[in-house]
């Protein structure tokens, strides 16, 4: 068992950390509002920093599910840092969806003062987290990945390395990209059978067993059709994280023409006040244009 630190309490780190515990870990938590913070000590032990690097002071291994890359870097810089606080051998795991390039920036600064870092975003939303069954793809140095991912496995169901720094981040990048296209793919399916007078739930029984069937049809057609969206991964998140893979594809060269085309959309579900709805509220969009 070791001695860990987590750094943010969101929707997924709260859960996270949690599992972290309950598996043994002797864990320290930091979150901006202290609440929040103070709450999950009740509920989980361990303890909890006034700062990241009052968190992070002799931990192994340090985790953080931030919000961007601003975030990622104010809890890891700085006098009151994770890393100021962090000594030479011990690993930082970033699950925060950031772009590659901080990603690499935080690799580096890390290295010049012995700490492994590990970029390791994931995937499953915040059931996955609760469930402990999320998907984990992984960017670093083999050996700091082998002990990263030991401890992972808490609330991991898939963890893979894919390559060196950064390569976590740009398959997120990838799994997001294809959720969009999905997503879209899927309200306007349910869109059409509205329209043509169908049952809903009849057509996805029928065409979720052939090659139509997807993770988001099994797990979102019921409340689209229920227009029930107050749940789930924010438009608002999503959004970032197509920013994120759009402005990657202008540095790299990729064509994401429909990735782009998504993006608007769910700037239209913005305007429609559904930044903190499920991304499956695509659905809704279409509907406001009839």
């Amino acid at each position: 068992m070791a001695k860990l630190a987590f750094l943010g309490l969101g929707v997924m780190g709260y859960p996270m950390a949690g599992h972290l515990q309950g598996a043994g870990h002797d864990v320290a938590v930091y979150n901006r509002t202290t609440a929040k913070a103070e709450k999950w000590v009740s509920e989980h032990g361990g303890r909890m920093g006034q700062t990241p690097r009052a968190a992070a002071e002799g931990a192994n291994m340090v985790m953080a599910c931030v919000g961007n890359d601003d975030d990622l870097r104010a809890v890891c810089l700085g006098d009151e840092g994770a890393f100021a606080g962090m000594t030479p051998g011990s690993t930082f795991v970033d699950h925060t969806t950031v772009s590659a390039a901080v990603t690499r920036e935080l690799h580096d600064i890390a290295a010049e003062a012995g700490i492994a870092f590990v970029d390791a975003p994931v995937s499953g939303g915040q059931a996955g987290a609760e469930n402990g069954v999320l998907s984990v793809m992984c960017g670093g140095a083999q050996d700091s990945y082998d002990a990263a991912a030991l401890v992972i496995s808490a609330y991991a169901k898939t963890c893979k390395r894919i390559g060196g720094s950064g390569a976590g981040q740009m398959t997120k990048m990838c799994n997001q990209i294809a959720i969009a296209g999905v997503v879209q793919g899927l309200a306007e399916a349910l869109h059409f059978a509205q329209k043509a007078g169908l049952d809903g739930r009849a057509v996805v029984e029928v065409i979720s067993q052939g090659a139509a069937g997807s993770w988001q049809m099994a797990n979102r057609y019921e409340t689209m059709l229920d227009d029930h969206f107050d749940h789930g991964f924010a438009v608002d998140w999503m959004r970032k994280d197509l920013g994120i893979c759009l402005d990657t594809a202008d540095e790299n060269g990729a064509s994401l023409p429909l990735t782009a085309l998504v993006d608007q959309f769910y700037k239209d579900v913005q305007k429609l006040g559904g930044g903190r709805w499920d991304t499956s509220s695509l659905l809704k969009r279409l509907q406001a244009m009839e």
